[in-house]
C-alpha cells in the first residue's frame, strides 16, 4: 500500500504501541491537524491535575515551610529529564532557567576553562539566541567569532554540519565549538559523538543545544561523551510555554567548570550566607537561584509520560512519522513548487522536516486560517511540519499534508494579504 492511501496512514496507528498516549492530551478541535509540535508541544491532561494538586495541597497549606521538599526539586526533575531523553546517569542535569540563560551560563564557563585561547565557533544556520549570545561573548572577552557557512548551497547538505567541514576551522586557539543536534530550521541532525570527539582533539570544548531534539531522538549523552549540552522542555517535551530548561554537565568535568552567575543556590553552604562564594559540589554547582515549582510541576509530568513510553519508541515513531512526509511530499508537493530542506536519510533528520516554497509564509497563515492545519514558518521560506509522537497520530499528518496539497493547488493562499501578527 502507498503512503498516499489514507488507509496507510490507519494501519500505521493501528500498529502504534503510542497511539494510547494521544488520549492524554487536551485535544480541543479534534479536526484540526497539528504539526508544529516541534516548537510547542500540547498539554498533558496530567499536567493539569499536577499544577491544580501544587497550588491546592502544598503551596496552599504549607506556605514558606513548603521550601523544606521544594529547595531541591530542580535536581531529580534534572534526573528525569536525563534519564528519560538524555541518555544521562543521575546527578548531571538540572530542570533550570531559560535556555538562553543556560546557554550563556555554559559557553562562558567553558571559555573561562580554555584561557588564552580566543577562539569560539558555530555555524550560520544555529538557533539566532545561540549566534546572538555568542556575538555579545565575543564582544566582552576581545575573543575570535567563527561562524560556519552552512546556509549558502554547496556548503553543506541541509545544513548539516560534519566533521569534514568543521575540522578545517579547528587548532588549539579554540576554545568552544558549539551546534544543535538537529538545526532548528532544517531538521538536520549532527552527529554528537564523532563531532564531540574531534572538538575534544584540539583540546575545546563542546556545547550542544538540543532544543529540538530532546523528546524526539535517542541521543545517549554519556555513551556518546558529550561534556556540556542545554535545551527546552516546551517542544516535544510537552511541558508548557516559558516552562523551565535544562543543563547537563558531564561529572568528569563538573569541577572543572565555573558559571559565571554565582546565585545563591550554587553555594556550597547556602544558608549560610557567608561573604564569600565557595561553589557546591556536583550539579548544584550550576543552579543559579530558586526554581520554578509549578514549571517544574509540569516538567515532571511530561517527562514522566515520556519515560513511560520510552525514548526508543519514540524515536523510531519520529523517524516512520518523517519518513511518511517526506513520501507525502513527493507524491503531492514537489509538483506544486515546493522543495525539501532536509534529509531522506532518517539518521540525518529528527522529529520535523522543512519544506521550501517561494510564498512560504502566506501558505502558513492560510494553512492556519483556511485549512485547520497549524504549522510554523521560518525565513526566509521555510515551513516546518512535525510528528510529536505522543500526542500526534499518522492519520493527523496524512490530513494535514492532503490539506496543504489542496490549498495550495487551488492558489487559495493567494487570498492571504499580510498578517499583522509578530509570531509566524
Amino acid at each position: 500500500m502507498k503512503a498516499t492511501d489514507r488507509q496507510f496512514a490507519i494501519d500505521l496507528d493501528e500498529r502504534d504501541p503510542l497511539a494510547r498516549f494521544r488520549s492524554q492530551f487536551v485535544i480541543s478541535d479534534p479536526n484540526i491537524c497539528y504539526l508544529d509540535g516541534n516548537s510547542l508541544g500540547r498539554l498533558p491532561l496530567s499536567t493539569i491535575e499536577a499544577v491544580n494538586s501544587f497550588m491546592r495541597d502544598e503551596w496552599g497549606p504549607e506556605v514558606v515551610t513548603g521550601w523544606g521538599h521544594w529547595v531541591d526539586e530542580a535536581q531529580p526533575t534534572g534526573d528525569l529529564i536525563g534519564r528519560s531523553t538524555l541518555g544521562a546517569a543521575a546527578g548531571q542535569v538540572l530542570a533550570c532557567d531559560t535556555t538562553s540563560v543556560n546557554f550563556y551560563q555554559l559557553a562562558l564557563a567553558a571559555i573561562n576553562a580554555r584561557p588564552g585561547r580566543k577562539t569560539i565557533i558555530t555555524d550560520a544556520a544555529n538557533f539566532p539566541t545561540d549566534r546572538y549570545i555568542l556575538e555579545g561573548i565575543a564582544k566582552q572577552l576581545g575573543l575570535k567569532l567563527i561562524i560556519i557557512d552552512n546556509e549558502t548551497p554547496g556548503k553543506a547538505e541541509n545544513e548539516r554540519i560534519t566533521s569534514e567541514i568543521l575540522e578545517p576551522y579547528l587548532s588549539d586557539d579554540v576554545a568552544l565549538v558549539t551546534l544543535e543536534v538537529i538545526q532548528y530550521r532544517s531538521g538536520a541532525r549532527n552527529d554528537i559523538k564523532p563531532l564531540t570527539d574531534l572538538v575534544r582533539k584540539y583540546g575545546a570544548l563542546m556545547l550542544w543545544d538540543a532544543s529540538h531534539a530532546v523528546g524526539a531522538i535517542e541521543m545517549d549523552f554519556d555513551k556518546n561523551g558529550v561534556d556540556i549540552a542545554i535545551g527546552c522542555t516546551y517542544k516535544y517535551g510537552n511541558s508548557g510555554p516559558g516552562s523551565p530548561a535544562w543543563l547537563y554537565v558531564n561529572k568528569k568535568v563538573q569541577a572543572e567548570l565555573q558559571v559565571p552567575i554565582q546565585g545563591w543556590f550554587s553555594q556550597g553552604d547556602q544558608f549560610a550566607m557567608g561573604p564569600v562564594f565557595e561553589k557546591a559540589e556536583g550539579i548544584r554547582g550550576f543552579q543559579i537561584a530558586s526554581p520554578s515549582l509549578i514549571g517544574l510541576r509540569c516538567i515532571k509530568s511530561a517527562f514522566t509520560m515520556i519515560e513511560e513510553a520510552g525514548i526508543g519508541a519514540i524515536s523510531e515513531k519520529a523517524a516512520i512519522g518523517t519518513e511518511m512526509m517526506i513520501q507525502l511530499y513527493d507524491a503531492w508537493l514537489a509538483e506544486l513548487g515546493f522543495t525539501l530542506l532536509t534529509s531522506r536519510n532518517p539518521q540525518e533528520r529528527g522529529g520535523h522536516i522543512s519544506l521550501g516554497h517561494p510564498d512560504a509564509a502566506r501558505i502558513c497563515v492560510a494553512l492556519r486560517e483556511f485549512a485547520d492545519v497549524i504549522p510554523d514558518y521560518r525565513t526566509p521560506d521555510s515551513i516546518r511540519l512535525a510528528i510529536a509522537p505522543l500526542p500526534t497520530s499518522y492519520v493527523e499528518v496524512w490530513d494535514g499534508f492532503a490539506r496543504i496539497r489542496d490549498l495550495v493547488s487551488s492558489r487559495q493562499y493567494e487570498k492571504i494579504e499580510k498578517t499583522d501578527s509578530r509570531v509566524t
